[in-house]
């Protein structure tokens, strides 16, 4: 194992680098005793080069895994019923069951939907950019459409932007809109800054309001748009991944080389006009009656 000192990189970042998983996966692997180095199990804050022997669950990474792989970032709709997680005990249908195979690594996710909430989900293979964007400290906002049985007085909305108790502590909307339905179901869309364990639903519990379904919309700059059709899954914009990296603090990107047009006259398919983008998703229209 390389000497801590200027020499080498941290264990974390270089998995977390490669794709293996996010940063805060692999130090959750680390504490749990699951990663060796050299034959020895690996401590936080201990360095990696390239001559030394990583395993993980006693399975040798190879050291051309380790190379740091090719961003790919995705945007998915997710539908209710799938979980965010590997492998499930109760064999439900994960998210990764519906994802393409990524060209190096593998897919982390950037936060988590329980298997009742639907909507935008992101993944990447770059486990730093993901451990940047889950990190407490950023406070990107997360934006859902929440259908909630019967009305709720504005007394009690005013409540849930001041702030409630929760078992882990205060929490809050930053915002809440009123999109309207009638019958028993009425419509908001809330805004909040963090990502705790079924918040949202516990903020409304919290005022003896039942969710009935809810849908992410929006996470930071990455908004589901009229295109994205449930279950639909598709790479992020060139604009999507600049702006994520720049919310994560990351460097940007070099720019793509444009495509080579072909001569008048020259055989193959014209170039194809880009599509007008699509007009940004702002949650499901309230029926009447539902």
């Amino acid at each position: 194992m390389t000497a801590p000192g200027p020499t080498g990189e941290r264990l974390q970042k270089v998995l977390a680098n490669a794709g293996v998983g996010s940063r805060r996966q692999i130090e959750e692997w680390i504490r749990a005793g699951r990663v060796e180095v050299n034959g020895k199990v690996a401590q936080l804050g201990d360095r990696v080069g390239p001559r030394d022997r990583i395993r993980i669950d006693g399975r040798l990474l190879p050291p051309a895994s380790r190379e740091p792989v090719a961003r790919q970032i995705l945007v998915y709709n997710k539908p209710e019923g799938e979980i965010v997680t590997r492998v499930d005990p109760e064999g439900r249908k994960t998210v990764f069951e519906s994802l393409p195979r990524p060209k190096g690594g593998r897919w982390v996710a950037v936060g988590r939907l329980d298997i009742g909430t639907s909507g935008l989900l992101i993944l990447t293979t770059d486990g730093e950019l993901a451990n940047r964007l889950m990190h407490p400290s950023r406070e990107i906002e997360r934006e859902y459409a929440v259908r909630v049985l019967g009305s709720v007085a504005p007394a009690t909305l005013d409540r849930l932007c001041e702030g409630v108790a929760l078992d882990d502590g205060p929490a809050r909307f930053d915002s809440i809109a009123d999109l309207g339905g009638e019958g028993a179901n009425h419509w908001y869309s809330v805004v909040l800054r963090e990502g705790r364990y079924r918040e949202v639903r516990r903020l409304w519990e919290a005022v003896d309001a039942k969710v009935s379904r809810l849908k992410r919309v929006r996470f930071g700059p990455v908004a589901l748009t009229s295109r994205d059709r449930v279950g639909h899954v598709r790479d992020a914009t060139a604009a999507e991944r600049a702006a994520l990296l720049e919310l994560a603090g990351l460097p940007p990107e070099a720019p793509a080389r444009p495509a080579r047009r072909r001569a008048p006259g020259s055989r193959g398919r014209p170039a194809s006009r880009p599509s007008a983008p699509a007009a940004p998703y702002r949650g499901p229209r309230p029926r009447k009656g539902s």
